[in-house]
C-alpha cells in the first residue's frame, strides 16, 4: 500500500510542477510519476528534508526539485526540435 501512496503523491508532484510551469511533461501520467520521484530526490538533495511529508516525500522540496527537473526536460527537449 505504501508504493501505491507514493505513486499517487509523485504523480501528483509532477502534474502540479508541470501545471505551475505551463510545461507537458513527456509521458502523460509515467512521466508525471517519475517527475515527481525524480523531482524530490533532486529537491531533497539540494535544498534538504524540511516542510511536510507526505507519502515519503517532503512536499516544498520535491515540488520545487520536480519544477526545476521538467524546467530542464523542457529545455533538452526543446533544442533537440531545432
Amino acid at each position: 500500500m505504501d508504493f501505491l501512496w507514493s505513486l499517487i503523491v509523485g504523480g501528483v508532484l509532477g502534474a502540479l510542477a508541470g501545471a505551475f510551469l505551463g510545461k507537458d511533461v513527456p509521458g502523460g501520467i509515467i512521466g508525471n510519476i517519475i517527475a515527481g520521484f525524480v523531482g524530490s530526490w533532486l529537491g531533497v538533495t539540494l535544498f534538504g528534508a524540511w516542510g511536510p511529508a507526505i507519502g515519503g516525500f517532503y512536499i516544498a522540496p520535491a515540488l520545487i526539485g520536480a519544477i526545476i527537473l521538467i524546467l530542464i526536460v523542457s529545455l533538452i527537449m526543446k533544442s533537440m526540435r531545432k
